[in-house]
């Protein structure tokens, strides 16, 4: 066999020009224990806290534990195809997931990989899970609506753009109900929706993605799965993920709103992560900085100041309870972070009241100032009202005889009550709120029959919107009710008075 020489020589001259100096240096280290999600390294001395490490087959981890002689490190993803003696390379960045438009109307895991069968994500910026929340000079007061379409809610408990509202009840009491609504009702307004299910059936998480796209709400809101079969590492860094994701548009000036749903499930994950690394358990097993964990959360939603864009992030996180506890540990450490709460209770919900929402222990701490001035003007007592109807039901129920002034009262009570009954997925327009409310407060329903309630309800706003056009559009331009407005709505709710009546005949 014979050498060509000016093959070899251009061979030798292609190597030289490709060789490069540079050294690839890496910190390599060992895993010595595996099991449950979470895996102990020896070598990596030098990882930083939150640090993503690279395992074999592209599985990723986070540094967790910091110890003397090997690292706590959790795995993001299926911890059984690794096994001890593995080699394990740290990378030098933190976890970070893609964002921007891009990531709108995808169902996602939460390092941003497709879980609905559609293409890879393609996003030129990618933001950290963990971000410093804005300070107080960053943010103003929270003014501006951010309207659910549930009358009870944007009636006496109104949630502002850049508010956090805890929705808490026990399971099955309407709270992820309440939140889908919300999404459906941001149709048209602008608002970026993103949905964090933590340890939620597969099933239920299909379902509601299918509901979204049945109502076309798919096209601005975000799904981020976290689901029961997940290695706990990922049902605790899930609602991460989605603020992130979120920040990008208020930072971006845009509004976005975030459900978690729910937080009470990331926490038991947290407690999972940390008593498998042997940190010291505190009240109820949680790790001593389980408040952290959800405060370093919700204090990243923001009405950011108008230095910094004026974007908001609402976030609307749910907490389960457990017959009813509302002062458990998690509970009460999410009530003290957030702006109120909306409490459901189960009582109300098998009576057929849904929302169930409890009024005398649900609150707004934002109150008002997040209501449109004719929303605020009808709704001013109605809180007080229903709370006291309530009180006097109770009396009611021992039987004892009731003069005519309290039994009246008791009238207006069930059938307001009855007003602020609403279906699922079908929010309400907050012109037809605001008519609707002022009508049952005013007693223009005192006459009509509980069981048709809601009949003289659709009818009425049916018959403003096509027959008193000129006022519905004046009160949707304005939002604002003054003596002439008022007389207006009177007049067209004496007239549809006699139109019900006659229809009835």
């Amino acid at each position: 066999m014979r050498f060509k020489a000016d093959e070899i020589a251009s061979v030798i001259q292609q190597e030289v020009e490709q060789f490069e100096s540079r050294i690839d240096v890496r910190e390599v280290g060992r895993v010595i224990e595996i099991g449950d999600g979470i895996a102990r390294v020896y070598g990596l001395s030098n990882v930083m806290a939150g640090e993503m490490v690279q395992f074999p087959g592209d599985i990723y981890g986070q540094a967790f534990n910091l110890e003397e002689n090997s690292v706590g490190v959790i795995i993001l993803g299926d911890y059984l195809k690794i096994e001890e003696g593995d080699e394990v390379r740290s990378t030098g960045r933190l976890l970070s997931v893609p964002v921007g438009e891009a990531v709108l109307g995808r169902v996602l895991d939460p390092l941003g990989n497709p879980l609905d069968g559609g293409p890879p994500l393609v996003t030129s910026e990618r933001r950290p899970v963990e971000w410093m929340a804005p300070g107080v000079a960053g943010r103003q007061p929270v003014n501006q609506p951010l309207q659910t379409g549930i009358k009870a809610i944007d009636a006496m408990t109104p949630i502002g753009r850049g508010q956090r509202e805890l929705i808490i009840g026990d399971r099955r009491t309407g709270k992820t109900a309440i939140c889908v609504d919300t999404i459906i009702n941001q149709k048209n307004s602008g608002v970026k929706c993103f949905y964090v299910a933590i340890g939620q059936k597969e099933s239920n998480v299909a379902s509601l993605v299918e509901t979204l796209r049945r109502h076309g709400a798919m096209d601005y809101t975000t799904v981020i799965v976290a689901g029961a079969s997940d290695p706990a590492p990922l049902q605790y860094v899930a609602p991460y993920a989605g603020c992130a994701m979120a920040e990008y548009f208020m930072y971006k000036g845009q509004d976005a709103l975030i459900v978690y749903d729910d937080l009470s499930k990331q926490a038991v994950a947290y407690r999972q992560i940390s008593l498998l690394m042997r940190r010291p358990p505190g009240r109820e097993a949680y790790p001593g900085d389980v408040f952290y964990a959800h405060s370093r959360l919700l204090e990243r939603a923001a009405k950011l100041s108008k230095e910094l864009g004026g974007g908001s992030l609402t976030a609307l996180p749910i907490v389960e309870t457990l017959e009813g506890e509302v002062s458990a540990y998690i509970p009460t450490n999410v009530i003290s972070i957030t702006d109120g709460q909306i409490y459901l209770q189960p009582d109300l919900f098998f009576a057929g009241q849904r929302p169930a929402m409890n009024i005398g222990i649900s609150v707004s701490r934002v109150g008002g100032n997040a209501q449109v001035p004719a929303m605020k003007k009808v709704a001013g007592g109605l809180r007080l009202d229903l709370a006291s109807f309530r009180e006097l039901e109770a009396f009611a129920q021992l039987g004892t005889d009731v003069d005519a002034a309290t039994q009246s009262r008791l009238d207006r009570g069930y059938r307001m009550t009855e007003l602020l009954k609403q279906g699922l997925y079908n929010p309400m327009p907050i012109i037809d709120q605001v008519l609707s409310i002022y009508a049952g407060t005013r007693g223009h329903l005192d006459k009509v029959p509980i069981k048709e309630v809601h009949v003289w309800e659709s009818g009425f706003l049916q018959f403003v919107r096509e027959q008193k056009q000129t006022l519905y559009q004046k009160l949707n331009e304005t939002k604002k009710l003054d003596d002439a407005t008022f007389a207006e709505i009177d007049a067209a709710i004496a007239e549809f008075q006699k139109v019900f009546a006659a229809g009835k005949k």
